[in-house]
């Protein structure tokens, strides 16, 4: 419900009571939109108008004259008011706001403020849109039955709860009745919104609910050790590329040595499935995202063989998720901005957040040794199509789109494999998966150098490191490829 600061706390279950200023087609219009879109905050509870004889409106209470408004709010325990009438003069519409302020009313005027309603009422409801128009493919479904069994009875840990493939995670796996769920994240405010999302309390008084940094070695192990889970699904990461471009030792402590810390905990308290969320950017990375996410993968591997059955589970841009193209899409299209896009000819596979969290359930069943595994995505998506699927389907004008220039360490189109990474078909039939040549004898030392770099601050020195760990990064700055800065949307896997 949106939050309005100075407005009397008499809010109804569907909003603060609105009274709107004007009965005529734009008010009665305005009072159709807020009633599909009560998120929106307001619930209307009647109009006021000047005109003689009307009684009532879409089913509302028409109150009489306009002049009366104050008294009218304190009668009907009014909390905020709109001026729907376009018509009237500048100078009245001041009387009347100021006059409603006077009042204690929350105060909006029609124009802005309806067109603000009306996209959000189309914007909002991604439901509507057609899926495989958008993705270029018809949506899977990958779940098998044996995924469901792996979580049954079992007690399971998941890192990132909090974010967009955690969060969705957590409502799944709940369905699959563990005999345990422990949320884990760094952020309080999404431990406290997904708990609300999933047990319809936020107390965090549960001892399923786990604040901590995977970046901290010794509060990991005491979480585990309090814990015993015996599947664990790691999201927790660092993930957005321009940002780790600027600060790559970030990326590492997160990305890497974060990664390290969770499967050796797993290792040491005997847990039995363990599943890295990684990314498409991982394929012969350019960026340091894609790196950092490729040695996760490699550190995974290095624990190949042991207690653990281990796999990583590459992910293409997720649909929907926070920060993803489409959430960024919506919001543009929403504030009447052109839609911001790096390159005419860019591509990128995407999944729905269903596919990816069934991917990583199915991945947890085929888990075995240190395996990547890539969800069949179809072809890549050039982002000039989605985007314009996506209006046509909203019923939408033409929008304007701006081209900002590719970023350091992006690409123009995606890969899910690496050219030196065999694809080999696995146990299901829309899931793909390699395995990697194992670590050079080096690994340790090299690692320990790189996550020295990491605390002490160096950023050359960091991506000198990622190269020697990481043979296939080839950071863009090092390709033939042009680069602009801008202010594209985010990528997200």
């Amino acid at each position: 419900m949106l939050s309005l600061p100075g407005i009397r706390s008499s809010i109804d279950a569907d909003g603060l009571r609105t009274l709107i200023v004007g009965a005529g087609e734009a008010g009665r219009t305005l009072a159709r939109a807020l009633r599909r879109s009560p998120n929106y905050g307001l619930a209307p509870i009647g109009f006021i108008d000047d005109a003689p004889g009307l009684a009532r409106a879409v089913g509302l209470p028409v109150y009489r004259p306009i002049a009366s408004l104050p008294d009218i709010a304190r009668a009907q325990r009014a909390d905020a008011c709109v001026v729907a009438i376009p018509s009237l003069p500048g100078s009245r519409v001041g009387a009347i706001i100021e006059a409603a302020r006077t009042a204690g009313l929350h105060v909006r005027y029609l124009p802005t403020f309806l067109a603000a309603v009306e996209r959000e009422a189309r914007l909002s409801d991604l439901r509507q849109l057609r899926v495989e128009s958008l993705l270029g493919r018809r949506e899977l479904h990958v779940v098998s039955e044996r995924a469901a069994k792996l979580i049954s009875g079992r007690r399971v840990l998941v890192t990132g709860a909090g974010g967009s493939i955690g969060s969705e995670l957590c409502r799944q796996i709940t369905g699959f009745g563990p005999d345990a769920l422990y949320l884990l994240d760094h952020d309080e405010s999404n431990l406290h919104r997904l708990q609300l999302e999933i047990t319809g309390s936020g107390l965090l008084d549960s001892d399923e609910i786990i604040i901590a940094d995977i970046r901290d070695q010794r509060r990991i192990d005491q979480v585990f050790a309090a814990t015993q889970p015996e599947v664990i699904f790691h999201a927790a990461a660092h993930k957005h590329l321009p940002l780790l471009e600027r600060h790559p030792g970030e990326a590492v402590k997160t990305n890497v040595r974060g990664t390290q810390n969770v499967v050796e905990a797993a290792a040491r308290h005997g847990s039995s499935r363990f599943v890295l969320i990684s990314t498409d950017k991982a394929a012969d990375p350019t960026s340091v995202l894609g790196a950092s996410k490729r040695l996760a993968e490699i550190v995974l591997q290095s624990h190949a063989g042991g207690p653990v059955a281990l796999a990583s589970v590459r992910f293409g841009n997720v649909l929907g998720s926070r920060g993803s193209f489409l959430s960024v899409l919506a919001d543009q299209i929403a504030r009447d901005e052109p839609v911001t896009v790096t390159h005419p000819d860019v591509t990128r596979f995407f999944m729905t957040v269903e596919e990816a969290v069934g991917l990583v359930l199915e991945t947890a069943a085929m888990a075995e040794y240190a395996e990547t595994f890539v969800l069949d995505m179809g072809e890549p998506v050039p982002i000039v199509s989605l985007v314009r699927n996506y209006v046509e389907q909203l019923n939408l004008p033409e929008v304007e789109i701006r081209y900002t220039g590719l970023r350091p360490g992006e690409k123009l189109t995606e890969k899910v494999f690496s050219d030196a990474e065999e694809r080999v078909p696995s146990a299901h039939p829309k899931i793909w998966a390699t395995r990697s040549a194992e670590p050079p004898a080096e690994f340790g030392a090299l690692l320990a150098s790189l996550y020295e770099a990491a605390g002490d601050g160096e950023p050359d020195l960091v991506k000198e490191l990622l190269r020697k760990l990481v043979p296939e990064y080839q950071p863009s700055e090092f390709r033939q490829t042009q680069v602009s800065v801008g202010a594209p949307y985010p990528d997200d896997f």
